[in-house]
C-alpha cells in the first residue's frame, strides 16, 4: 500500500540489508539446535523443550517469563497494551478510539494505523526490551451489541463482518508484512461473549446454539483464519455456563480455524477458584485451564509465585503432566521464535527500530488522517456545513468538551493536545474565535464557621483547606456535570481537579480524572436544611473538615459529615448564551469522559447526555441558531432533542491528539466527512433490552433484528455533496453454494465537491424456514470520487456467505431460496436492490427425535431458558426454572410413540414437573412426569415421560418446566 510504504520508508534498510546479513549468520554453526533459523521453527521448539527443565516450563506459564541464563534465553513479558496506540509505557501516538476507527470503514487505513502501532511497539522495545513487550494485547472484537456497555469504546462494531475486516487489518499491520518474522504479535480480546461490566466475572453469557455460530464466533473468526494475529486473551464472564477461560469453544473451534497462543486475562485464573467458585483448589483450577487451552497466566501482576506454586501442586498430584505444559508452550514459544528471540543478529527486518520512531512526523499526519475519516455527518439541514472560513465571521466554541481532550483506560499518553478550540484558532485566528465551557463556577462555604474551601495556587497543587472568607480565584471550582448525580470539580486556583488521595487528603493535583479507580467524582446530598453533604464516589466517603481547616475524606457517617453550602459564583448557561450571542456562528462541543461515564468494570445506565449539557445545547441552539452540535463520545448517545432542533451534527469518538485539527478540516470544508456509524444509535434505554440478554434475535437489538425507529441507523453518514446510484446489476441469478456472484453497482457524485463514498452492500433471505437478520452487511468499500465522476464498485458475494447454522445436523448449511440484494449509503438508506437465488429446499428439516437422542440445547425455540454447562469439561445443557420452555420444531411423530425419555439433572431439594405439549407451550398436554432431585447439577438421569394420543406427521413439541433443572438429551421413543 503506497501509504504505508510512504510512512514506513525508515525501515527500508534494515529489510534490504536482510538476505545479506542471512548469509553471514548461516555460515556460523549455532551451539544448539533452536538457534538454527535455518530450521523449521517447529523443529527448534522441540529442540528447546528438550533441553527445558520441568521447573523451568513452569516459571516460562506465567505472563512474566523470567530469564534462562543457561540457555542465554532472555525474559519475556505478555501484554502491551496497544488497542489505537501503544499504552501505558510513556508518550506515544494516539489514535481515535477503536470504534472511532471502526467508523472509518476503511481497512487500508486501519492496516496502516497498526504497522504505525506494532513499529511503535518496537520503539519502545529497543528501550527496555523486558518490560515493553511486543505481544501486544489488541484489537479488541467484542460484539458492540448494547451501547451501555461500560467497554463500547474498545470494539469496531455491532456487525461481524465489519470487525472483522478492521480487526484483520489493523492486525496485520501491526504484524508486519515478513513471511517469517512479526514486527509485533496482535492478540484478539476477549473470547468470547463480553459486553457487560456488572459482575463480569460471575454472570453468564447465553448464547444459543444459532447465535453463537453466526453472530459471536464470526466477530474472531476472520482475524485468526487469515493468520493476522497471534493469538486470543480469553474473558472474564461465563460463557454458556462456565467460564470462558474454561470454554470448550478454545479447542472445538478456535484453534480448529488456525494455531493460536492463548492468554489469560489480568486476575481471571484466580477467578475460578475465587468469585467464580468453579473448582475448590488452585491446583485443579491450573490444571483445568491448561487443558482448556489457556497457554499462558496472567495473573498478580509480575510476581508468579501462585501461578507457578498452583501448576506445580497439579503436576504432583497428576492432574497435570509435562506433555500438557509443553502443548501450552509449543504455543507460546512459535510466537517467540516469530518476533526473533532467538535468532542470530541481523536477520530480523524489524530488530533495528529505534525509539526515534515513536510519534514521528508522518505518524502524527496519520493520525490526523485517521480522526478525520472517522468524523461522521449525522445531520446537515440546509447544508449548514461546512462553515465558509471567510463568512463565517466571529466563532463561538461552546461546550465542557470545546477545550480539552479526553484519554481513555486503554489509551496511550498524548504527546501534545490539538483541542477543537485550538483547531479552530489555528485556522481562523484566536481573535475570530471566543470560547466557553458552559459549566457553572461554583463555591462551597462551610454552614458552620462560614469560611470557604481554598485551593493552592501552586501548579503541582496540594490540600484543601477552609481558610477563605470570601470567593476569588482561590475558591472558584467548576462544576463538571457528568450524568446521574456525579460530578467533577476543577479548581481555578491552579486548573487542576480535586482528587481524593489515598491517605483521604482532598488535593488538586490531576489534570483530569484518571485510573483504575477513578477518585475525582463526588456527589452532591441535599441536607434538610438547605446545606450539601458532599460524597466521594470512589471511596464512598464523606468530605469532613478537621480541626486544622484541611478537607479530607474522613467518614462514611453522613452525621459525621461537614455540611457546605453551595453557592454558583456565575452561571455555565448564562455566560454560554451571553458568548453565543455575540458570535456570528457557534460550534458546540459536547460528550462524555472516559473515565466516568462508563468504562471497563462500569456499565452505563443511560445513554443520555448529562442534564446539564442536554440544557447546555437548548440554551445555546435558541440563543444562536447558527449553530453546529459536535458529540465526542465513546458511545451512541440518545440526542433527540438536538436532532430535531440542531441544524448540523457531527459526530466524533476521543480521536486522539489531532482531533482539534480534524475537526477544522472537516467544520471549514477542507474534507468532506465520510466516515460512517459502526452501531446503531437508539433513542432511548428503554429500547434495550437487559445487558445481560445476549441472544440479540430474542431482544430485538442492533441493526440485524431491531425493529423501531432508530435515532441514526447503522451504517449512517452524510457528506458534502450528492451521490446517486444505478441500478445494481449481478453477474448471475442464481448462487450457488460454492459459488460467486458479482455485484456492481455505478455511483455517481452529482454535486460539487470531491468526497468519499462508503458504499455497502446488505442481503436479505426471502425464503428461510427460520428467522434471519431483517438485513445482514455481506461486503464494503470506502471510495474516492471527484465531483462529477462516476466510479463503479464492485462486490463479490459468496454462496457460503447466504448460510445459517441448522440446528438439527450441527452445521452451517445454503439458506436456499430467494435473497434480496440491497445496495446503498447506510442499512436505512438503500438505493437499489437485486436478487439471487439459491438452489435447494426451502423447508426446515424434519428432526427424527426416535432415531437417536438430540441436545435440548440445540433448540429451535425457547422462553426463559439459558445455556449452561453440562460437565466441567464438555457438553451444553439447558437451564430451566419454572414457567420455562423449549420447543422443537418439525418432529416426526407417530401414532406408536409412547414415551420421551429426557436426562435431567435436579441440585434442588423435591421434585419438579416437566410437560409435553403438542404445538405450544400451551398447546395439547401429551403427556408430564416429576423430576426427582439428583442431588447435584452434573448428576443426570433419564426420566422417561409416558405420551398419551401421539399423532401422527410432523409436529412441534415444546418441553415445558415446572421447576429448577437441567435437561440435557432427548428422544422420542415407541
Amino acid at each position: 500500500m503506497a501509504r504505508l510504504r510512504r510512512l514506513l520508508g525508515v525501515l527500508a534498510v534494515p529489510l534490504l540489508a536482510a538476505p545479506a546479513l542471512s548469509q553471514a549468520a548461516a555460515a556460523q554453526e549455532p551451539d544448539m539446535p533452536f538457534r538454527n533459523p535455518d530450521l523449521p521453527v517447529d523443529e527448534r521448539i522441540d529442540d528447546l523443550l528438550g533441553r527445558l527443565t520441568l521447573e523451568e516450563k513452569v516459571s516460562l506459564m506465567h505472563q512474566w517469563q523470567p530469564a534462562i541464563p543457561r540457555l542465554d534465553i532472555p525474559a519475556f513479558r505478555t501484554g502491551t497494551e496497544a488497542l489505537h496506540g501503544v499504552a501505558w509505557l510513556g508518550e506515544a501516538t494516539v489514535f481515535p478510539q477503536a470504534i472511532g476507527l471502526g467508523s472509518t470503514w476503511n481497512p487500508e487505513l486501519l492496516e496502516d494505523v497498526g504497522s504505525v502501532v506494532g513499529t511503535e511497539a518496537r520503539g519502545f522495545n529497543a528501550i527496555d526490551p523486558d518490560y515493553h513487550g511486543l505481544n501486544l494485547w489488541a484489537p479488541v472484537v467484542d460484539p458492540l451489541r448494547d451501547p451501555r456497555a461500560g467497554r463500547n469504546e474498545e470494539g469496531y462494531s455491532e456487525d461481524a463482518l465489519l470487525t472483522g475486516v478492521m480487526s484483520t487489518a489493523y492486525a496485520q499491520g501491526m504484524r508486519g508484512d515478513h513471511p517469517d518474522y512479526l514486527k509485533s504479535s496482535p492478540m484478539l480480546k476477549h473470547f468470547i461473549g463480553y459486553n457487560n461490566e456488572v459482575d463480569r466475572s460471575t454472570t453468564n453469557s447465553s448464547m444459543p446454539a444459532r447465535m453463537l455460530q453466526e453472530y459471536y464466533l464470526e466477530f474472531f473468526r476472520p482475524a485468526i483464519e487469515s493468520g493476522a494475529v497471534s493469538g486470543i486473551m480469553a474473558s472474564y464472564n461465563f460463557a454458556n455456563g462456565r467460564p470462558a477461560h474454561l470454554s470448550p469453544l478454545i479447542e472445538d473451534e478456535v484453534r480448529s480455524w488456525n494455531d493460536v497462543f492463548v492468554v489469560s486475562d489480568a486476575y481471571a485464573p484466580t477467578n475460578v477458584t475465587g468469585s467464580q467458585n468453579y473448582y475448590d483448589t488452585p491446583a485443579k483450577s491450573h490444571a483445568a485451564l491448561v487443558k482448556a487451552g489457556i497457554d499462558s497466566f496472567t495473573d498478580r501482576g509480575e510476581d508468579s509465585s501462585f501461578t507457578t506454586a498452583s501448576i506445580t501442586a497439579a503436576l504432583d498430584a497428576g492432574l497435570l503432566t509435562e506433555s500438557d505444559l509443553d502443548r501450552s508452550l509449543r504455543n507460546m514459544l512459535r510466537v517467540r521464535f516469530r518476533l526473533g528471540d532467538f535468532d542470530p543478529p541481523g536477520l530480523n527486518p524489524y530488530e533495528d527500530i529505534g525509539p526515534e520512531v515513536i510519534n514521528a512526523p508522518e505518524h502524527q499526519q496519520l493520525a490526523r488522517e485517521a480522526a478525520t475519516e472517522q468524523t461522521v455527518l449525522l445531520k446537515n439541514e440546509g447544508d449548514a456545513l461546512p462553515l465558509d472560513e471567510d463568512g463565517a465571521g466571529d466563532v463561538a466554541v461552546i461546550g465542557p468538551l470545546g477545550d480539552t481532550l479526553y484519554e481513555d483506560w486503554y489509551s496511550g499518553t498524548m504527546p501534545y493536545k490539538v483541542t477543537p478550540l485550538d483547531g479552530l484558532r489555528e485556522r481562523l485566528g484566536a481573535d475570530r474565535v471566543s470560547a466557553h465551557e458552559g459549566v457553572d463556577e461554583i463555591a462551597l462555604r462551610v454552614a458552620e464557621t462560614g469560611d470557604y474551601v481554598t485551593a493552592p495556587t501552586d501548579e503541582s497543587g496540594g490540600q484543601l483547606t477552609t481558610s477563605g472568607s470570601g470567593v476569588g480565584t482561590a475558591e472558584t471550582m467548576s462544576l463538571f456535570d457528568w450524568g446521574q448525580g456525579v460530578y467533577a470539580l476543577r479548581t481555578e486556583a491552579n486548573g487542576k481537579y480535586v482528587s481524593r488521595g489515598w491517605d483521604d487528603v482532598l488535593r488538586n493535583d490531576q489534570v483530569q480524572p484518571n485510573g483504575w479507580q477513578v477518585r475525582e467524582t463526588f456527589t452532591f446530598t441535599d441536607a434538610e436544611d438547605g446545606t450539601v453533604l458532599v460524597r466521594n464516589v470512589q471511596s464512598g466517603n464523606y468530605l469532613t473538615v478537621g480541626a486544622d481547616g484541611g478537607l479530607t475524606t474522613g467518614t462514611a457517617d453522613a452525621a459525621e459529615a461537614t455540611r457546605f453550602v453551595r453557592e454558583t459564583v456565575s452561571s455555565g448557561i448564562d455566560e454560554a448564551v451571553a458568548t453565543a450571542e455575540a458570535a456570528d456562528t457557534v460550534v458546540m462541543v459536547v460528550g462524555n469522559n472516559p473515565y466516568i461515564n462508563g468504562r471497563e468494570t462500569d456499565d452505563r445506565e443511560d445513554i443520555r447526555l448529562p442534564a446539564a449539557q442536554r440544557e447546555l445545547i437548548r440554551a445555546v441552539t435558541r440563543a444562536n441558531p447558527d449553530t453546529t452540535l459536535v458529540v465526542e463520545s465513546s458511545y451512541p448517545l440518545a440526542i433527540n432533542w438536538a436532532d430535531e432542533n440542531v441544524p448540523s451534527i457531527l459526530w466524533t469518538s476521543h480521536a486522539g491528539q489531532e482531533t482539534g485539527h480534524a475537526l477544522a478540516d472537516v467544520l471549514l470544508g477542507d474534507v468532506s466527512p465520510a466516515g460512517r456509524l459502526p452501531q446503531t444509535w437508539y433513542r432511548s434505554v428503554d429500547e434495550l433490552p437487559s445487558i445481560l440478554e445476549y441472544d440479540i434475535a430474542r431482544g430485538d437489538t442492533t441493526y440485524l433484528y431491531y425493529d423501531g425507529d432508530p435515532l441514526y441507523a447503522f451504517g449512517h453518514g452524510l457528506t458534502y455533496t450528492d451521490f446517486t446510484y444505478s441500478q445494481p446489476r449481478v453477474s448471475s441469478s442464481t448462487l450457488d453454494p460454492d459459488g460467486t456472484a458479482e455485484v456492481s453497482v455505478d455511483v455517481t457524485n452529482t454535486g460539487d465537491v470531491d468526497s468519499d463514498e462508503v458504499v455497502q452492500l446488505y442481503s436479505r433471505a426471502l425464503d428461510s424456514p427460520v428467522e434471519q437478520p431483517n438485513r445482514e452487511l455481506r461486503a464494503f468499500e470506502r471510495v474516492h470520487v471527484p465531483a462529477g465522476a462516476t466510479h463503479t464498485v464492485t462486490f463479490d458475494v459468496s454462496g457460503a456467505d447466504l448460510r445459517h447454522w441448522d440446528v438439527v445436523s450441527d452445521r452451517l448449511v445454503p439458506t436456499a431460496g430467494r435473497h434480496e440484494l440491497l445496495v446503498g449509503s447506510a442499512s436505512d438508506d438503500i438505493r437499489g436492490t437485486a436478487s439471487v437465488r439459491v438452489p435447494g429446499s426451502v423447508q426446515q428439516p424434519t428432526r427424527h427425535l426416535a432415531r437417536e437422542a438430540e441436545n435440548v440445547a440445540d433448540f429451535d425455540d425457547y422462553q426463559g431458558v439459558e445455556i449452561v454447562d453440562r460437565s466441567k469439561t464438555a457438553g451444553d445443557s439447558v437451564g430451566a426454572h419454572a414457567g420455562d420452555w423449549v420447543a422443537f420444531e418439525q418432529v416426526a411423530l407417530s401414532r406408536s410413540i409412547r414415551e420421551l425419555r429426557l436426562e435431567v439433572a435436579r441440585e434442588a431439594s423435591g421434585t419438579a414437573r416437566v410437560q409435553v405439549r403438542l404445538g405450544s407451550a400451551d398447546g395439547r398436554l401429551l403427556g408430564s412426569a416429576d423430576v426427582a432431585s439428583t442431588g447435584d447439577r452434573y448428576a443426570y438421569e433419564t426420566v422417561p415421560v409416558p405420551l398419551d394420543e401421539v399423532p401422527g406427521g410432523r409436529h412441534d413439541l415444546v418441553l415445558v418446566f415446572g421447576g429448577e433443572m437441567r435437561a440435557s438429551t432427548v428422544r422420542l421413543s415407541r
